[in-house]
């Protein structure tokens, strides 16, 4: 069984894989953590909390007793997992366990993205009430663990069984102490174009907090937070870690109390959430997923990896491997007309390319980003045959057609914002502050949604598209909606993400065998949250490769070579000015869900050749690259070489990927060792060679690469 409780101590074990983590009910009816790490035998740990000082007379024990939803009541200081402003306008809260199920497989989340299974066996699920008697606030909080990997999920549902309205004020799901404070805090920082950079420092003393205020998860840091020993490496170590499935404005953290113990929290933001719970209503939280990995960050990204590809993304393109394609964006910007269009995509498909995305500029009037969002109509002077005419010419070639979006979006200079000047984010009385000249749709009222539902359904039911890249470009600034109660203001950026996940799902649903690709001013919303609707990201708007490597390598931490967008475009790069060789930007490429980003006709006739043999290389490796298990081999964070793998699920084929960013004189060749291939098996390389896989992994591959930005692909497959 992967969830046990032992009755005489009132204490749970969810147990999976080779981890344990460990509840206790006080006879006091209080809910406290007692354990997250490597497994232990389920019933073995003597349920004591009080080895806990009080401290200072004035230092009650309830600010240093191992909480699993702590409150602001009797004394605790920290940050709520669950705060409560009653009747009385007081916001002290005292949850009780009053019961507890336990059933095989995991429930869905209403209106909300959330991991799942296949199969009840695949994991077991535990939910305990709890209340609050004097304002009758119960809260639910629902784990679920995977018994394979031990993986964790956790969530919180409240619901007001009280006579009186509550505002919700904090809203964390999930809220774990570990003991001691000798940790690093690992996090994934960033900004436009160059998103997801690896963090890592001591965790210190007080505290350590990472949010997004913006409505999105953005591009300055990601929804996730490790803690780690400051021992622990990309192979060794033990790692403790939470991601949040949400898509919209959070808090993650890392608290050191001042006994020297340290909790770790993920959840909404208080500053930009809150809820008015009235009499008999539910409130959801979203789900944090928790991993912990005693091999290390590569061992942690892996179950992350796992479960995601599998278990968070859905559809039919879950399983099959992706098109190789060419957007025409940054090849044309708005500049584009039919004939032009159709010039890049024949070039495309003589290289093997099999699908063209058209990118922006292709309705209303937007020969510039200053207006027409909201207005998903063809611009006919572009495109004298319209979308469908434009696609059936495209599948002619041999091609698949795709097509940009930005639904979200509304321009002041367009017909719908003249028809419902409303219907933006605004509040009255105040500027309405544009962002690259646009305002964002109201997504938290429904006649918004339904508009954008249509709107996209109507273009994609009248031509075979069978691509969407759904872009965000900006971020809330005033999250507020015309109409709404006052005292429901502040509930709007959440309200927006139901209303989206609303759009999304519905969409999505509709179009089942369309692949989408989420995008937000590149990777400003690469979230698991976008994943559960979409199988891939576009991972950042900085295709240079130097910069790509640092990007794909830090988005590993948490997101599989699977979501990730990944393409070559023109030199010298459009945001760094650099200039690499064809063969560097396609082996990097090679790493996501590749295509191109440029106008073929613009490249050399050694170039093209390189791109016809990256394609085809690409179409031999994709299934690997797809759903092998990566590893990440060198990091380009600590000097000038990076280095990652594949490896199929059977291990009987590797794809080694190793890049260099500046060249230095007489310097000897470099080892680079493998991981994760069968000890005894004999790999056989495209040049002929032969190793035995311990040989691979304990002694590696000698790599000399010659001159700035090079690489190699070595494709090993088993001979034996």
């Amino acid at each position: 069984m992967s969830i046990q409780y032992f009755a005489k101590d009132r204490t749970f074990y969810l147990s999976g894989g080779d981890v344990s983590y460990v509840m206790h009910v006080t006879p006091e009816g209080n809910l406290m953590h007692l354990y997250w790490g490597k497994r232990v035998t389920d019933g073995a740990i003597i349920p004591r909390i009080d080895c806990y000082p009080e401290g200072a007379s004035f230092d009650k024990p309830a600010q240093h007793q191992p909480w699993e939803i702590p409150t602001h009541i009797g004394g605790w200081y920290g940050q709520a997992a669950v705060g409560a402003v009653n009747e009385m306008g007081d916001d002290l809260t005292e949850l009780k366990v009053v019961s507890h199920e336990i059933y095989p497989g995991k429930r869905e989340l209403t209106g909300l993205p959330a991991t799942y299974v296949e199969k009840d066996g695949e994991a077991e699920s535990l939910e305990i009430l709890l209340q609050d008697a004097l304002t009758g606030l119960s809260v639910t909080a629902v784990y679920s663990v995977y018994a394979e990997t031990g993986v964790i999920t956790r969530s919180l549902r409240l619901t007001n069984e009280g006579k009186a309205d509550l505002q919700i004020t904090g809203l964390l799901a999930a809220s774990v102490p570990l003991y001691g404070r000798e940790y690093d805090v690992v996090h994934l920082k960033g900004a436009w174009a160059r998103e997801r950079r690896v963090a890592r420092q001591s965790v210190g003393q007080g505290e350590y907090r990472i949010f997004s205020q913006r409505g999105a998860s953005g591009h300055e840091a990601n929804p996730f937070i490790a803690l780690c020993e400051k021992s622990a490496t990309e192979f060794a170590g033990e790692v403790w870690s939470m991601n949040f499935v949400y898509s919209g404005s959070f808090l993650a953290g890392a608290h050191v109390d001042n006994n020297d113990n340290t909790r770790l929290y993920m959840g909404m933001n208080p500053d930009t959430f809150r809820w008015l719970l009235q009499r008999g209503e539910t409130l959801q939280s979203p789900e944090a997923v928790l991993v912990y990995s005693d091999a290390g960050m590569n061992g942690m990204s892996q179950k992350y990896h796992a479960l995601y590809r599998t278990r968070l993304v859905r559809g039919a393109w879950r399983d099959k491997t992706r098109p190789v394609l060419i957007n025409n964006w940054e090849g044309t910007y708005f500049d584009f007309n039919e004939e032009k269009i159709l010039e890049i995509a024949r070039r495309a498909a003589d290289i093997g390319v099999e699908l063209f995305v058209l990118d922006d500029g292709w309705f209303g009037r937007r020969n510039s980003d200053n207006c027409s969002l909201g207005d998903w109509v063809e611009n006919p002077e572009k495109l004298p045959h319209g979308i469908t005419g434009l696609a059936e010419r495209i599948n002619a070639l041999g091609l698949k057609f795709g097509l940009w979006f930005e639904p979200e979006m509304i321009s002041p200079d367009s017909d719908l914002y003249r028809a419902h000047p409303d219907w933006c984010l605004h509040a009255e009385g105040r500027e309405r502050v544009q962002s690259r000249q646009q305002l964002i749709l109201d997504m938290s009222r429904e006649e918004v949604q339904d508009y954008v539902i249509e709107a996209v359904s109507r273009v994609l039911r009248g031509a075979n598209i069978e691509y969407v890249k759904w872009d965000m470009n900006r971020n809330m600034t005033e999250s507020f909606s015309q109409g709404r109660d006052p005292r429901r203001q502040l509930e709007t950026q959440h309200r927006y993400m139901l209303g989206l996940y609303r759009v999304m799902e519905k969409i999505t649903s509709d179009f089942p065998e369309v692949l989408f690709e989420s995008c937000s001013g590149g990777g400003g919303r690469f979230d698991a949250g976008m994943l559960y609707y979409m199988p891939q990201t576009w991972t950042s708007d900085d295709t240079d490769a130097v910069e790509r490597l640092c990007l794909q390598y830090g988005t590993s931490y948490v997101y599989p070579a699977s979501a990730m967008g990944a393409h070559v475009s023109a030199v010298p790069n459009h945001q760094t000015g650099r200039v690499t060789g064809m063969r560097m930007r396609g082996e990097v490429a090679m790493g996501g869900n590749f295509g191109f980003e440029l106008d073929l006709s613009k490249l050399s006739a050694e170039d093209i050749e390189i791109a016809r043999q990256l394609v085809c290389e690409v179409k031999q490796a994709r299934e690997i690259t797809g759903k092998g298990v990566f590893t990440r081999l060198i990091s380009p964070f600590e000097g000038s070489h990076a280095a990652w793998q594949f490896v199929s699920p059977e291990g009987d084929q590797a794809l080694l990927c190793v890049y260099q960013v500046l060249c230095r004189p007489n310097t000897p060749p470099f080892r680079v060792r493998m991981k994760g291939l069968i000890p005894g098996a004999i790999y056989e390389d495209e040049a002929g060679n032969r190793y035995t896989g311990d040989v691979l992994m304990n002694m590696g591959l000698w790599m000399a690469l010659k001159g700035d930005f090079t690489s190699r692909v070595v494709r090993l497959k088993r001979a034996n």
